[in-house]
């Protein structure tokens, strides 16, 4: 990123580090913190590919252009070495399943090692783990060998997703102590935004490679890998993080009070925080706002041609029989709901984010769960209704506060466990995420299965799997409304803390607190956002011209 060269060395004491090392990272005078937002953003808008895969699926199942017809039924074992036969699109989807397992795994194990090691070294980690993944996935597609996908994308893409994830969260918190909702937003707004930005050019990519034959998938995964790789290694050099007693100019920490009774004073250690009840509550409300998100995420699409049917090109009857052409228009509206869907789950991150910084976390999720549950309540009524509009109105509002409950969760945990061991704490709290993303799909898929067996129409499986996901929001309603702030015994001492920041080199340049980071944004700030929001605005329209076949 441009605007690194504005970070000074930080202090003497760290002369004889290793580059990669944390206190090679500490800020001097002339840094400005808006820079380190660009560098989150640079590496999850990279990680945030994850959610764009689905476009590479397809075109992995049809690699052999005359399979015979022995491989037809091919078994999961059998798929992992196959040269020969073409994967199901099933098959290939277990992808995604690996990455999610992977994330929520390889965050909760290094999430304290991070802490200690600074973002640049564990984000130069996560550029290779995820840029070299992509990079063995293609590999894989060229040599025809499934296992060799689900380890390079799945297993070793997997890991850098974790780490690349949870690399930017605590420097973050530090720098902005005075906003930390909208800290954290704007990088995990990036990973909502990923796919708008990596969907688009890797389809981009495909054609081109098509070109000489086949569907261009490997040498796509390949491209795409190298250049998430440097993207995501700039952005991990670009990371400074504060030195030890740092604040904004200006800005006085609140005073302990009633008003703010829910933000901690102490830091706890992560060894004590995630045998706490606040832990577990808030591993809850993310679990269950995510497998309720998930279930629209995965019914919106087929859920609206279903429903509306002909209604979407203009029939009055909903099921009238279409021709090709209305068939076509129908399959489009549903790709530009999709569309707004990445829009609102990307752009709901910053907004209620920021937004939890003037009514306070354990608000923003109260608003997730009570208008999430009316949400989840009308969307069977718009059907019946025939009002599509509100209907997708309603399915956006959703995934915003999908996206939003991503966003927030950060800052919940260092407002109830302070903002020592933030990165570490939320490490061990995506394992919501994991277990939402690899559980939820099975719940609603068994939940739909059992309803059609029963002989429940198609209209109204939909529907009640929509009003069992309002109860389970219900639940995460109930585990918000009991989080508490933690007990002064629960929190480190002052010796406890000083070892810990010990650990993290904090000490070595105490004195500078004052000094550091007062310089101003300049050319190098305004080069390294345009290299950042460029491509986001960018995938932004391309979202929006999609989501124009709805209207």
């Amino acid at each position: 990123m441009s605007g690194i060269n504005q970070a000074a060395q930080g202090a003497s004491g760290s002369a004889g580090a290793g580059f990669f090392s944390r206190e090679r990272t500490i800020a001097g005078p002339n840094f400005n913190r808006w820079l380190v937002p660009t560098a989150a953003l640079a590496i999850h808008l990279c990680i945030g590919m994850a959610y764009g895969f689905s476009v590479f699926w397809l075109p992995m199942s049809q690699q052999i252009a005359d399979a015979p017809a022995s491989c037809s039924n091919l078994g999961l074992l059998q798929a992992l070495t196959t040269t020969s036969c073409n994967w199901s699109v099933a098959q290939v989807t277990y992808v995604f399943g690996i990455f999610i397992a992977m994330l929520g795994v390889s965050a909760a194990i290094w999430g304290a090692w991070l802490e200690h090691a600074g973002p640049r070294k564990a984000g130069c980690i996560a550029a290779a783990c995820w840029g070299g993944g992509l990079i063995v996935g293609g590999i894989g597609v060229m040599q025809h060998q499934l296992w060799l996908i689900y380890l390079g994308c799945g297993v070793l893409g997997g890991i850098g997703q974790g780490l690349g994830y949870i690399t930017p969260v605590s420097t973050l918190i530090k720098w902005f102590p005075d906003r930390r909702g909208m800290a954290t937003g704007f990088a995990i707004m990036g990973y909502g935004g990923g796919a708008m930005v990596g969907a688009p050019l890797a389809v981009v990519l495909m054609k081109h490679y098509a070109g000489d034959g086949g569907t261009g998938v490997a040498m796509t995964l390949i491209t795409m890998g190298v250049i998430y790789a440097i993207v995501m290694a700039c952005g991990a050099i670009g990371f400074r993080v504060p030195p030890n007693g740092w604040k904004p100019a200006g800005w006085v920490p609140p005073q302990k009070s009633n008003a703010n009774a829910m933000i901690a004073h102490g830091h706890v250690h992560l060894n004590t925080a995630w045998k706490t009840k606040q832990f577990w509550l808030i591993w809850g409300v993310l679990f269950l706002n995510v497998t309720a998100g998930i279930a629209v995420i995965s019914m919106a699409s087929p859920m609206l041609q279903d429903v509306f049917g002909g209604a979407l090109v203009g029939l009055d009857d909903r099921d009238a029989v279409l021709s090709a052409a209305q068939k076509a228009a129908v399959v489009a509206a549903a790709a530009g709901l999709v569309g707004l869907i990445s829009l609102f789950n990307s752009v709901g991150r910053l907004f209620w984010a920021s937004l939890s910084d003037k009514i306070g976390r354990k608000n923003t999720y109260y608003c997730f769960f009570i208008i999430g549950i009316v949400m989840y309540c009308l969307l069977p009524m718009w059907g019946h209704l025939g009002m599509a509009g509100l209907f997708v109105i309603s399915i956006c509002v959703i995934l915003s506060m999908y996206g939003g409950g991503f966003a927030t969760v950060p800052a919940y945990l260092a407002d109830i466990f302070g903002t020592q061991m933030v990165g570490a704490i939320h490490g061990r709290l995506l394992t919501a995420w994991t277990a939402a993303g690899l559980v939820g799909p099975l719940i609603i898929a068994a939940l739909r299965q059992a309803q059609l067996d029963a002989g429940v129409e198609a209209s109204l499986v939909y529907d009640r799997t929509l009003y069992i996901m309002a109860g389970l929001l219900f639940l995460g309603l109930i585990c918000n409304a009991l989080v508490k702030p933690v007990k002064p015994e629960q929190q480190m001492s002052d010796e406890e803390l000083a070892r810990e920041r010990a650990l993290q080199k904090e000490d070595t340049v105490a004195a500078n607190a004052e000094t550091a980071a007062r310089g101003s944004f300049g050319i190098g700030g305004v080069l390294a956002w345009l290299g950042v929001g460029v491509p986001f605005l960018i995938g932004l329209y391309i979202a929006l011209a999609k989501a124009a076949a709805l209207f």
